[in-house]
């Protein structure tokens, strides 16, 4: 079956199951319209023919949602601009059953038309029940619900002990201190109770931001907002003179590869250059531990953004055999940061905001997933450590993008291929199916944390 088969399957299925839910809700209404009518006691013409008069208000009700277009919405979309469409459906059931009644007096025809009293409380009844009921799912998938689960797996929780030891009572430098994983760097930096902080981030916007947060914050490090390029030697060279960083987490790094593709001169300088600077720079003023973030695109590389990436763990890794150096260097890879700004997943909720349709390069690709709190985690970990080598991270199983666009579209409410179409538009200049992370034994040896492994 093909996936545009599978979603209006699954769209049927989720249409039944709310027709049989507000089946029940109605028969709930009207049945309890009779007890309270009624004092809770059997009316005149007897249960019996109550039940077969249900038949007529069931149809009537259900004609009515229809009518509305009330079946069109999916329930966890449900909000209060909908709310004129589903007391219209109930009240306009109300008037044809009112209608019915005063068309056909006759008690002989009490089994096909309920009385005007039932009615317009079964009116009341219903309704609650058909809002309360959509209302209700929509809270549960709320809370229920987030981007991460999108992965198919628990958010992993690692044990941190060791990283804070390492960072307690130091002078920490975070370069791209405002991008997706710099920031959150400096949060667990801060939380693993470092004494400064120094925030390198050109981006001045970004940089307030981040800035703006660990102020509103309860942290005892000292924050310091600095912007500059982490590629300028000489305003760098001042920093590292006055503050003496113990260590660097070099986060700054452009990475989207049509970008560099089209832009690879740029890309060398931001990626490579910068890097090189950065790492002397730490050499020369005798710092302690330098990391390098890094991405599995530098494993095998096809575009330009991953052999800079790639020329930049060579040049950090070759600086660990220089005579005399303190400094010891590591590099760190991982794959895609679940979320992180430029990535698929903002870029996916736009293109659901805006109707679709969702763009996906080709239906097999694959890419691996991190949320940032388990990727800096761990990245911490790793430089706690004191190997000076290449670490790659365990990111479990690789998530085909199709699927994670077809989540997305149903998390929002709505059905893929159906409300919001997916659009393969082939692969970019640069662009793997498949990137390589391989923590085998041929490939890399295990260590003693979790998910951190050390490339051969």
């Amino acid at each position: 079956m093909t996936r545009t088969g599978k979603a209006w399957v699954l769209f049927m299925a989720t249409r039944v199951c709310g027709l049989a839910t507000d089946s029940a809700t109605i028969a709930l209404a009207y049945f309890s319209a009779f007890a309270l009518r009624f004092d809770f006691v059997e009316p005149s013409w007897g249960w019996r023919r109550v039940a077969i008069s249900f038949i007529t208000v069931w149809a009537v009700h259900i004609a009515s949602l229809m009518a509305c277009g009330c079946y069109r919405l999916a329930w966890r979309r449900v909000k209060a601009a909908d709310l004129p469409r589903y007391i219209g459906a109930m009240a306009l059931a109300c008037v044809v059953l009112t209608a019915m009644r005063f068309m056909m007096p006759s008690m002989a025809l009490v089994h096909i038309r309920p009385p005007y009293s039932i009615t317009v409380i079964c009116f009341f009844l219903s309704t609650i029940g058909v809002l309360g009921t959509r209302f209700l799912w929509r809270v549960y998938c709320s809370s229920r619900q987030s981007d991460t689960e999108l992965l198919e797996r628990a958010e992993r929780r690692f044990d941190n002990t060791v990283a804070a030891r390492f960072l307690a009572g130091k002078t920490v430098m975070v370069t791209g201190a405002g991008g997706t994983i710099g920031s959150e760097i400096t949060r667990q930096v801060a939380e693993a109770g470092a004494a400064k902080i120094l925030m390198v981030e050109r981006g001045e916007n970004a940089l307030y931001e981040i800035d703006r947060e660990m102020k509103r914050g309860k942290t005892a490090a000292k924050m310091l907002p600095l912007m500059i390029d982490a590629g300028d030697r000489e305003r760098m060279e001042s920093v590292f003179r006055e503050h003496h960083p113990e260590v660097v987490l070099h986060a700054a790094a452009y990475k989207h590869v049509p970008m560099v593709e089209l832009n690879p001169d740029e890309g060398w300088r931001n990626n490579v250059e910068a890097t090189r600077t950065l790492a002397t720079l730490s050499k020369e003023h005798g710092v302690r531990r330098f990391v390098l973030i890094s991405t599995d695109k530098a494993v095998n590389p096809v575009s330009v953004m991953g052999k800079t990436k790639r020329e930049a763990e060579k040049i950090v890794i070759s600086l660990n055999t220089s005579p005399n150096s303190h400094t010891s260097f590591c590099a760190v890879r991982f794959g895609n940061v679940f979320g992180s700004s430029g990535s698929v997943v903002p870029l996916f909720r736009e293109q659901i905001r805006m109707g679709g349709p969702v763009t996906v390069t080709h239906p097999d690709m694959k890419r691996y997933f991190m949320t940032v709190a388990e990727a800096v985690s761990l990245v911490l970990q790793a430089a706690s450590r004191e190997e000076r080598a290449i670490y790659t991270l365990d990111m479990g199983e690789p998530v085909k993008i199709v699927d994670l666009a077809e989540g997305m579209i149903e998390k929002a409410g709505f059905r893929p291929y159906v409300d919001i179409p997916i659009v393969f538009t082939g692969i970019r200049p640069g662009e793997k199916l498949f990137e390589e992370i391989d923590v085998s034994e041929k490939s890399a040896y295990r260590t003693d944390m979790a998910k951190i492994y050390i490339t051969r």
